[in-house]
């Protein structure tokens, strides 16, 4: 019986993707590896630098973009496009092979309204991840961009891509979630970075008000995930070839498990 290949969900945030082009390395050896690799991505960086080019206002509620509908727009022409584009040209000039997907393609991502306050901003209501496992059983890297499909009168909706990250690893089932961020790790209320932590413990720093802005949706989407993904990792995506160094030693960062 062939052995079933390893499954590993990673997040790329779009300020880990340095010049050096050592994230896209990392993802093009493990493939070559044998490993079985669903990328999600963000671009908040780059959707904030298109809607001030564009004149268009925009704000943060924990940690999620409010999206209104010009921003809905830009977020899905830089996400679904640009963003995810340049991406996977990427991994397929380095040697790769990855095909690029919204959540909207196959319904990947299905959503609903999350919140009023946000927006068209999404909450995950169902995942269909047959699309993933096409493309991974013919040897290729899903690069997925979280606009995802709306079930209601708005046909597109904006989902944050930590959550996206989360929701696919729990569906896949993945060996592991691993967040490639611009801070160390998760920090307690000294500043200094926690190295490992259960759900109760995780619970306990949103509740309390230490993780704050764009952590919350990590742990948070952490969480989700470890109800079948038996570990999930928030490291330094700024150390060169963090990933591959994650792969072969789990070194620093925070693990978040059972």
């Amino acid at each position: 019986m062939q052995k079933a290949k390893e499954t590993i969900v990673v997040k790329i945030g779009g300020s880990t993707l340095n010049s050096d082009n050592a994230t896209i390395d990392d993802l093009v050896s493990l493939q070559k590896r044998g490993l079985s690799l669903v990328v999600v991505h963000g671009g908040a960086q780059e959707v904030s630098h298109w809607l001030t080019r564009l004149g268009i206002s925009t704000n943060f509620i924990r940690g999620l973009r409010v999206t209104d509908a010009k921003t809905l727009e830009v977020v899905t022409a830089i996400l679904a496009g640009l963003v995810n584009k340049e991406l996977v040209a990427a991994i397929e000039t380095h040697g790769g092979k990855a095909v690029g997907l919204s959540g909207v393609d196959g319904a990947l991502i299905q959503s609903e309204i999350k919140n009023p306050e946000l927006g068209y901003a999404g909450k995950v209501v169902k995942v269909d991840i047959t699309p993933l496992e096409v493309l991974m059983e013919a040897g290729y890297i899903p690069v997925i961009s979280p606009v995802s499909l709306g079930l209601a009168k708005e046909p597109i909706l904006n989902v944050n891509g930590d959550t996206v990250a989360g929701e696919l690893a729990a569906a896949l089932s993945a060996n592991r979630l691993i967040f490639l961020t611009d801070t160390e790790g998760i920090c307690d209320s000294s500043g200094k970075v926690v190295a490992r932590l259960n759900s109760v413990e995780a619970k306990e720093l949103l509740a309390s008000g230490v993780a704050s802005g764009g952590m919350i949706p990590k742990i948070e989407s952490c969480l989700r995930a470890l109800s079948t993904v038996p570990v999930t990792r928030i490291i330094d995506g700024r150390l060169p070839h963090a990933l591959i160094v994650e792969i072969e030693g789990m070194v620093g960062g925070t693990t978040l498990a059972r």
